[in-house]
C-alpha cells in the first residue's frame, strides 16, 4: 500500500504536547480513530498499549513505532505525532521519543501488512528523514515532508506493498 493511502492528513498532528508515552499513545489513539471511525478509540488505546508492554516500539535516535494488530479491519492504518517536547519511551539507546509514528494492521496479517510494517520501519530508520520531519512547525507540512521524504527513502517497500 501506498504511504498515502496508509496514513491521510488529518491523521498526522504535528507540535503535539505529551505528558508521558501512555498520554503520547492516547494522542496516537484519537488521530487513529479518524480513519476507523468503527472502532473506538479506547479499544485503540488498549490494543497499542498492550502491544507496547510485550516489547518497546521507540526506536533509536528519537522515534518511535508503536503498532498493533486490531479485530475487525481489514487494512493498515497509520498516524504521525511530532512531539513539541519529547518524551520518554523507553528507547534501547536511552533517548526521548519526538517523532512517533503508528500503526494499526489487521488481526490476521497478509504479505501486503507485512510490507506496510517493512516501510513505516524504513521510513523512520532514514536520519535525514527524522531531520526533516522535525524541522516541520504544521500538520500540512509534516504530512507533506513525510510522503515526499519516504519516496526516496522506501521505493522499494512501496514496490513491493503494491504487489510488483
Amino acid at each position: 500500500m501506498l504511504l498515502e493511502e496508509l496514513i491521510k492528513p488529518d491523521a498526522v498532528l504535528c507540535n503535539a504536547s505529551a505528558r508521558s508515552k501512555k498520554h503520547c499513545l492516547e494522542i496516537l489513539s484519537e488521530l487513529l480513530v479518524r480513519s476507523n471511525s468503527e472502532i473506538p478509540s479506547d479499544v485503540i488505546f488498549r490494543c497499542l498499549n498492550d502491544r507496547e508492554r510485550l516489547g518497546c516500539t521507540g526506536l533509536d535516535r528519537g522515534a518511535a513505532f508503536p503498532h498493533c494488530r486490531v479485530a475487525d479491519i481489514e487494512t493498515s492504518h497509520a498516524a504521525l505525532i511530532k512531539l513539541s517536547d519529547p518524551v520518554d519511551f523507553d528507547a534501547a539507546d536511552g533517548e526521548p521519543v519526538d517523532l512517533v509514528l503508528g500503526m494499526l494492521v489487521p488481526a490476521k496479517l497478509d504479505d501486503s501488512h507485512y510490507a506496510d510494517l517493512k516501510m513505516i520501519s524504513s521510513v523512520l530508520a532514514d536520519e535525514g528523514l527524522r531531520s526533516r520531519l522535525r524541522g516541520m512547525n504544521s500538520s500540512k507540512d509534516l504530512y507533506e515532508a513525510l510522503l515526499n521524504g519516504s519516496a526516496l527513502v522506501a521505493p522499494e517497500q512501496v514496490r513491493q506493498a503494491q504487489g510488483s
